[in-house]
């Protein structure tokens, strides 16, 4: 079963009525791209963020020209979210532990000993080791030409501007300037999905959500296929998207007899 709380997946109409209201705000080339490769590629949120210009284009050496890049190789390391830069700081608070029977009955031994002996016994030198999560490195074929061309007019736009871009500079900044941090992007874009577009109960997540959606249900891709895509490591997370999308269950529900 789908998990409650996820992100809304917009209608093809919705998404439609996004790019069009994109248009009638500030910074309309930016926002596009950032919302196309979103739904065209199934980034996350923190991945999107931490693009760099060479993961789309290729420049030549000024820095001035550049020729899109036809396949985005997205490195394994942006999965792990801002850390992978160090340009934000996250906290992690345990708040719960798992053992299997065999570990979990060593620590009890241990902590008998400890209590026999009178020493002090602290909980959290039996916690179990936290499980460190790689991430996925995935090419994905910028084949969308929409997507192609809102990448091609975002990086236009920042040349003409006379920047001189570097195969590492940051795919997209600020109006300061700098980098997005992962969560103040997931805002931007719940932003222009909510506030702009109207889509109640949007996040940052539901461009991702629609296009893994739409290539189990609509295309009938297997969910292989949808986890390439993804970058899921766990199969088992795709499959959370073979549940029905939201415009089917509506459609179930309007021609009740």
């Amino acid at each position: 079963m789908a998990k409650s709380g996820q992100a809304r997946v917009p209608t093809a109409t919705q998404q439609c009525h996004l790019f069009q209201v994109i248009q009638e705000h500030r910074h309309p080339e930016k926002n596009t791209a950032i919302m196309q490769v979103s739904f065209k590629l199934g980034l996350r949120a923190q991945e999107i963020a931490l693009l760099q210009v060479k993961e789309v284009a290729k420049l030549n050496p000024s820095g001035t020209e550049f020729k899109l890049l036809e396949v985005m190789s997205l490195p394994a390391t942006y999965t792990k979210g801002a850390d992978a830069m160090k340009r934000s700081k996250s906290h992690y608070q345990r708040k719960t532990i798992s053992f299997d029977i065999k570990s979990f009955d060593k620590v009890v031994r241990q902590i008998e000993a400890l209590a026999k002996s009178g020493a002090k016994v602290n909980p959290e030198n039996f916690y179990p080791p936290v499980k460190q999560h790689k991430g996925k490195s995935r090419d994905l074929p910028i084949v969308d030409q929409d997507l192609r061309d809102a990448l091609v007019q975002h990086l236009n736009l920042r040349l003409s501007k006379r920047e001189k871009l570097k195969p590492s500079s940051p795919l997209f900044i600020t109006q300061k300037g700098g980098p997005y941090s992962p969560n103040t992007l997931q805002e931007h874009m719940a932003l222009m999905l909510r506030d702009w577009a109207g889509i109640e109960k949007a996040s940052s997540h539901s461009g991702r959500r629609a296009l893994i959606t739409n290539v189990i249900h609509k295309q009938k891709k297997s969910v292989k296929i949808a986890q390439k895509i993804a970058g899921h490591v766990n199969p088992s997370t795709t499959l959370i998207y073979e549940e029905p999308p939201e415009e089917v269950l509506e459609d179930a529900l309007r021609n009740l007899k």
